[in-house]
């Protein structure tokens, strides 16, 4: 294809894009530039001789304009207006005001009578502001066009301005150049051409711009479209490391992260350069893209305009990033409301995402579309080179096309739709990347792929090859969910795909989670695990089905957002596995396994799995090896995928643990209470065996301990504390957690009334979270406690900060000994976690333990909860036997083991428990908003008239 000659830009067609632009406002109904420029010249006539009066009162009107444009612009954005047009007017306000005040300047203040030409002086906006758009609190880019050299007058003009501009609050970037200097900083700087390429006519000499326009067109863009392209290509890729390289985060950056307005506008710039226009629309009409792409672009634009421009005007400042504490806020005011089980913010995010996936589609299909102009005949010593040609592969109709796989037809997708799931397999299986023009044409073809199609055999063969055919089946997903193939393919997957979750615990959308967590299971698989576990490789050599695990794993969360997601996810992956072709025992295997992915993890983390009872009832509702096996493994796959950090060595050897436990009972064939006890008092004892064989002693503390300390530990910890009670006496010791993602704190010593509260205060006071806590009395009213520590950034507490750790030992040995200890404790929330709704609740049951009752509270997480939760429980009488505290962003559910205080559970005190309740009730609550906060609270609610 033969590209038509650009040529430069004439000044009217650089004008304002309003002024050809149909519209719903007219600048002059807001800014009436002659009764402006008449009052500026009524001000320095009334105030004749006094610069400075005059200079005031002319600001005075140029804010006053500006603020009135800025007023209407928010209330139309309040109303309905979309954000693309609201940038569009306060561009147009920012022209009169920038306009107004040049006539101002160059009549009233330093007027050149018969200009020079030095004194010529052009003023023209650049970058986002040249195109006509701005953000509430974007910068006013200004080139101010000379002549010739700088000459007192054109230095005094640009000065004034700039100065009047400052003083009205404008964050102005401005340059001072000719245009030879531009032409010549183009050439050596993508940035500064960049720029230059949205470069606008505002005011001053015409003539100048004319020149400067046509200077540049020819001496840095015309024929140099190439190197602009890999510029800005490259420039993309380094802005997306910067940002993490993923599109799916929770808290993205709207102009800088992946499918974002800089992303946007890169699809701009590149079609500007290469096809030519001017405005956004007809730049992209000019473009590669068909009509629906282009209308995809556009309605693109105007959802992230309408996004920023919300942000820029509830924060009052340039802010870029969806922070937790502004979704709701935008999301209410551009009208998305809860519905059917979904909040509101998380369906405004999902729309965010889908956004950012359309925008990624453009990218490809732009890049097809480019690598095609660019084959042209070689030209110089290259036509010498002999030209290697696509090659063919056994599979028929796809290609090796300059080392990417393409198909040979372009009718390839449309004439049969199950080429756009052969083209991953075979990327694959080739161990190439997807070639952008095969992108492109599965993109303009996806609708093909539907129900009746997805039914075909050979297609139920294709997805589950996808899924399992390789070692690595986390690229291939990845890929074709990107190209909007996965969810096309299967529909239950296809209704998770950008859906997010309004919490601070997972990292990723659900969609971007599940890939993540079936690369987990393959990393487990083949070896790649960066922290393996020896028992998860064993276990594969055992499985049965490794298919039904792929599958649970994909379809685990498809229930999310339908009211209870295992019950619900138990009908969707049903649903999936029938129209995949499974067998009735293998859907019914993967269904269970989907109905029951947070049973294991809710068990080990929040239940003392060296009870009798939680293991028998845990082994009850798994029932084999088999399913116990498979759940184990999805389990640590599926946390592990939720974000970084929130796996550890603790929450493994938990499970583990747990794992152990219930397959013991299982093999035995003694799931009665009695009979797991056994098993428990067994493995406790082998455990000391193997202790004294590692180290040819056990501390007396440690013999005294009951079989769920022994059970609660593995032998390299249980080693740890062993060399940490040689001592004697009260002991405090640190170690980095197997996995480093957690400080581990030791405390041993003798047992009293409020001591695990005193101990908790003393760690809150110190700066550390507790994450994690493992506690255990002995026989002899001895305690050995183990804490998992963060800081306030979430790492390992005191790791870059040995003295911390040192004062926060001293001061558990102050507490140990009994003496006083300061245990205050600022309690402040940040913005982030008080923009979540978060309902405490407390649970007290006697049925969960044989010997104690078990009190569960769930809130909202702060320092210090839970030094008041024990302090509540010791004021009441009340012995903790074990305690089993997590975190799970910004909320808690920490489980306590208890009993009164002669070794009784509270079941015959009915007021007790009662009592007890409301007392945890009122702790929880504690410094507690009202509702959620945003900035935005402070200013008028808005009113949104859709609903979406």
């Amino acid at each position: 294809m033969t590209l038509p000659p650009t040529k430069a830009p004439t000044l009217l067609e650089t004008r304002s894009p309003l002024l050809r632009r149909p519209g719903k406002w007219r600048i002059s109904n807001i800014i009436d530039g002659r009764a402006l420029r008449v009052k500026l010249t009524a001000a320095a006539l009334d105030n004749f001789g006094d610069p400075q009066a005059a200079r005031k009162a002319a600001l005075d009107l140029l804010h006053g304009a500006m603020f009135r444009g800025r007023m209407i612009a928010q209330e139309r954005l309040q109303q309905g207006a979309d954000g693309l047009d609201t940038a569009r007017l306060l561009s147009a306000v920012q022209d009169e005001v920038i306009s107004a005040l040049y006539d101002f300047t160059t009549t009233h203040v330093h007027r050149a009578r018969n200009p020079t030409e030095a004194e010529r002086i052009t003023i023209m906006a650049t970058g986002g502001y040249g195109r006509g758009v701005m953000g509430p609190s974007s910068d006013t880019d200004l080139l101010f066009l000379r002549a010739y050299k700088v000459s007192p007058h054109t230095e005094s003009v640009v000065e004034y301005m700039l100065y009047a501009l400052w003083d009205m609050g404008l964050k102005v970037g401005n340059a001072f150049r000719t245009p030879s200097d531009c032409v010549k900083l183009s050439l050596e700087d993508v940035t500064i051409k960049t720029s230059l390429l949205d470069a606008r006519y505002i005011c001053g000499d015409e003539a100048l711009a004319e020149e400067m326009l046509t200077a540049f067109h020819e001496g840095a863009v015309k024929g140099r479209d190439a190197q602009f392209i890999a510029d800005k290509l490259a420039e993309r890729d380094a802005r997306h490391a910067r940002q993490g390289d993923a599109r799916y985060v929770v808290e993205p950056n709207l102009k800088e992260g992946k499918g974002g307005l800089r992303d946007l506008q890169t699809l701009y710039w590149i079609a500007k350069q290469t096809y030519g226009g001017h405005t956004l629309e007809d730049v992209m009409q000019a473009g590669p893209f068909t009509d629906h792409e282009y209308t995809v672009f556009i309605r693109a634009a105007r959802f992230l305009w309408t996004v920023r421009c919300h942000l820029h005007f509830v924060t009052g400042r340039a802010e870029e990033r969806l922070s937790f504490d502004l979704q709701p806020e935008i999301a209410a005011r551009m009208g998305y409301r809860d519905r059917r089980g979904q909040q509101g913010v998380e369906r405004f995010m999902k729309r965010y995402f889908l956004v950012t996936k359309d925008v990624g589609g453009l990218t490809r299909i732009l890049a097809a579309k480019l690598e095609a102009d660019q084959k042209k005949k070689p030209e110089g010593l290259r036509r010498f080179l002999p030209v290697r040609g696509p090659v063919e592969l056994d599979e028929p109709g796809f290609i090796i096309d300059n080392g990417r796989i393409n198909v040979q037809d372009d009718k390839a997708m449309r004439a049969d739709p199950l080429n756009m799931l052969r083209l991953f397999i075979v990327a694959r299986d080739e161990g190439k990347d997807i070639h952008p023009h095969a992108l492109s044409l599965l993109t303009r073809a996806l609708r093909a792929l539907n129900e009746r199609t997805r039914e075909k055999p050979e297609a139920q063969a294709l997805i589950l090859d996808a899924i399992l055919g390789g070692d690595n089946p986390g690229r291939i997903l990845r890929r074709m969910n990107e190209a909007g193939v996965l969810g096309r393919a299967i529909p239950e997957f296809g209704g998770i795909v950008a859906q997010t979750q309004f919490n601070m615990y997972h990292h990723y959308t659900v969609d971007e989670h599940t890939i993540r967590a079936v690369e987990a299971i393959a990393e487990m698989e083949y070896g790649r695990d960066e922290h393996p576990i020896k028992l998860v490789g064993e276990l594969f050599d055992l499985i049965e089905n490794r298919r039904a695990l792929y599958l649970a794993m994909l379809l685990h969360d498809t229930g999310k957002g339908k009211g209870d997601q295992q019950i619900a996810g138990m009908k969707t992956a049903r649903k999936a596995c029938e129209r995949l072709g499974l067998s009735e025992d293998e859907t019914e295997l993967v269904s269970w396994l989907v109905g029951h992915h947070l049973e294991m993890s809710e068990t080990a983390q929040k239940r003392d799995i060296s009870d009798p009872r939680t293991v028998t009832k845990f082994t009850e509702m798994v029932g084999s090896l088999e399913r116990l096996r498979l759940l184990y493994i999805l389990t640590i796959a599926d946390i592990k995928a939720v974000g970084p950090g929130v796996w550890n060595a603790w929450k493994g050897q938990l499970l583990t643990d747990l794992y152990h436990n219930t397959a013991a009972a299982l093999r035995g064939g003694r799931t009665d209470e009695a009979g797991v006890q056994a098993e428990l008092e067994a493995r406790a004892e082998r455990r000391q065996n193997e202790l004294v064989d590692r180290l040819g002693m056990v501390p007396p503390l440690m013999l005294a301990m009951e079989t769920a300390y022994w059970t609660g530990f593995d032998i390299d910890d249980l080693a740890w504390h062993a060399q940490a009670l040689n001592g004697g006496g009260n002991q405090v010791h640190h170690r980095l957690s197997l996995a480093g993602g957690a400080m581990a704190l030791f405390v041993s010593g003798e047992d009293r009334p409020g001591l695990f509260a005193d101990l908790a205060g003393t760690i809150a006071h110190n700066g550390a979270n507790i994450i994690a806590a493992q506690v255990y009395t002995s026989r002899e009213g001895g305690i050995i406690d183990v804490f998992m520590l963060h800081d306030i950034q979430d790492k390992p507490f005191g790791k870059d900060d040995p003295a911390r750790l040192e004062r926060l030992q001293a001061d558990l040995h102050k507490v140990l000994a009994g003496e006083p200890v300061d245990m205050s404790v600022r309690e402040r929330l940040g913005r982030r976690q008080a923009a979540f709704l978060v309902h405490p609740s407390v649970q007290i049951r006697d049925d969960l333990s044989a010997d104690h009752t078990v009190i569960d509270i769930a809130g909202r997480d702060r320092p210090a909860l839970l030094y008041d939760v024990a302090n509540c429980l010791a004021d009441s009488g009340i012995s903790i036997h074990s305690a089993h505290v997590g975190s799970f962003g910004e909320r808690m559910f920490d489980a306590f083991y208890v009993q009164t205080e002669d070794g009784q559970k509270l079941q015959q005190d009915a007021a007790l428990k009662e009592s007890l309740r409301e007392q945890l009730l009122d702790v929880l609550g504690r410094h507690e908003p009202d509702a959620p906060h945003t900035p935005a609270r402070k200013l008028r609610r808005s009113r949104a008239v859709d609903s979406f």
